[in-house]
């Protein structure tokens, strides 16, 4: 995975914002809110699967 523990919380939120409607409500609920996967998928009714590959984008591009 990207590392992204260099960033502060505010330059976190700043940059899951910045992210595509697809990535953002991923991002902000693991990363942000510390939301267990379980729960973000089934809020967005996506597989758990489908859940870590867009974790994994975002992070992407968060490192980026």
């Amino acid at each position: 995975d990207p590392d992204i523990s260099h960033l502060s919380p505010e330059q976190l939120a700043t940059a899951v914002e910045s992210l595509p409607d697809a990535l953002k409500p991923v991002a902000r609920g693991l990363l942000i809110e510390k939301r267990t996967m379980s729960d973000v998928s089934q809020e967005l009714a996506i597989r758990q699967a489908e859940l870590v590959t867009r974790l994994h984008r975002a992070k992407q591009l968060i490192a980026a």
